[in-house]
């Protein structure tokens, strides 16, 4: 995911969701279900003018308003300052800030370590999620240095909470935003508890089983969540408490596929509450029931899978190379700063891990992979001189695009031109006024020097 001018707000965002793509995420919702629906899937969203259920004062007692959600998050941050920080990603369309809670023992550094992010009340109408992502933020900063699992947590990733990304639709008690439009992605949705995961649809949009690429991790991961809840594996709807998207029901246009697709991310929706807005008083209730699948699924990413760095043998410098398991057809890109990669896949097999990238050539190696995670480091050699053009066109900074690699190298040369003329304009100079005091100093009489 070459970029050019963008708008700042857009840098932002796009920003935010590139850091979180190198990782496993969990967060998004199966968007705009409708048994009924027999129209076009194409497209991103869909308008749920329709969709206004009647949501009654009393069922909003006790629930945070926007304010008191914006005030709790940077209470949250004052508080808990040594282990996070607070940004926002934007606003809503009614000027409503998008804060998100940053958590990990170096909350304002970059790290070779993962990312996860948790987003909470996409749909205004299901404010569960927003409520318990609260409970998750203040249960890490109360039992950090007092609980093993919680400093496992802290130090070992960068944890990112978006507790509300529609809080228009929550104010204005609908699924939609402000404009009416479903933003596709949230936690409970139509009445269900379960573990969500790809693909959300099928080529031919029919209804039935239909794995990605990382199906068996996906189910893995699924899992570890539904095994961890109170209930939610009992389900006598699906079994053993999760399904795949496209056999539960299909929708196009998700979050959940476009960022496996395009970013990378491993994402789950997670259904954690049969009423889309149950009573404020069963919140710590069900805070309680998901709370060990919330800490488990993110413990997995840090305890399984394979994880390590890519290097360049001639410098012996990070390279952002890419992942691949032979057999699986999808891949994990390296970070740009430290070259670091976390590849989630199923302990108890053998795998071959490849890594690679443009202008080197690529290296894999086998490995056991068991009940521990797998640290593997990869040196690549360069591919002549094209290896050390890319790693100098990723020492610039750049997406490494044709165009933009044109514009960069195009201002290298200019200024290489500048110092060139200065250098030359100085040492004629020099040279003039060196020639001058030697003829002075061969035609003027000698003069006695004292020591």
């Amino acid at each position: 995911m070459a970029i050019s001018r963008i708008h700042p707000l857009f840098l932002l965002l796009l920003l935010l969701l590139r850091a979180f793509a190198l990782l496993p995420t969990q967060a998004a919702a199966r968007g705009g279900h409708d048994l009924s629906d027999d129209g076009d899937h194409g497209s991103i969203s869909r308008n749920l003018l329709q969709d206004k259920p009647h949501i009654t004062e009393e069922m909003t007692r006790g629930y945070m308003s926007n304010a008191e959600l914006e005030t709790a998050v940077h209470a949250f941050g004052s508080r808990c300052s040594n282990i996070s920080r607070v940004y926002s990603i934007g606003k809503s369309v009614n000027d409503f800030p998008l804060l998100v809670i940053e958590i990990s023992d170096k909350p304002r550094q970059r790290e070779a370590e993962p990312a996860f992010k948790f987003i909470g009340n996409v749909h205004g109408d299901e404010p569960v999620g927003r409520e318990v992502l609260m409970h998750l933020a203040n249960w890490l900063c109360d039992n950090y240095l007092k609980d093993p699992l919680a400093n496992l947590i802290v130090e070992n990733m960068h944890l990112h909470i978006l507790p509300t990304m529609n809080p228009d639709g929550f104010a204005l008690r609908w699924r939609g935003n402000a404009n009416n439009i479903d933003l596709n992605r949230d936690f409970p949705d139509q009445g269900a508890l379960v573990a969500n995961y790809p693909w959300d649809g099928t080529k031919d949009t029919g209804k039935r089983y239909y794995g990605c690429p990382d199906d068996k991790t996906f189910r893995h991961m699924a899992s570890v969540y539904s095994q961890s809840h109170y209930n939610m594996s009992l389900s006598k709807e699906f079994e053993g408490g999760i399904t795949n998207g496209a056999l539960w029901y299909p929708i196009y246009g998700g979050m959940q596929d476009w960022n496996y697709i395009h970013g990378g991310c491993f994402e789950l929706t997670l259904e954690i509450s049969d009423t889309k807005w149950p009573k404020a008083v069963e919140l710590s209730v069900i805070w309680e029931h998901n709370r060990m699948s919330m800490l488990n699924l993110l413990a997995s990413l840090i305890k399984s899978g394979v994880h390590g760095r890519i290097f360049a043998a001639d410098t012996g410098r990070p390279i952002p190379g890419s992942v691949t398991i032979k057999g699986i057809d999808s891949k994990v890109r390296a970070s740009r700063t430290f070259g670091d990669y976390h590849r989630i896949i199923v302990s108890g097999e053998k795998y071959e891990v490849m890594a690679s990238m443009e202008g080197f050539r690529p290296k894999s190696t086998r490995i056991v992979l068991e009940q521990e995670a797998v640290n593997l480091d990869f040196i690549l050699e360069p591919d002549g001189d094209d290896g050390q053009m890319k790693l100098l066109r990723n020492d610039y900074g750049c997406r490494c695009g044709n165009g933009m690699m044109f514009h960069v190298e195009e201002a290298h040369i200019w200024l290489y031109l500048l110092v060139l003329c200065v250098v030359l304009t100085l040492y004629l100079v020099f040279k003039r006024k060196t020639a001058s005091r030697l003829l002075a100093y061969r035609y003027s009489p000698r003069r006695p020097v004292a020591v």
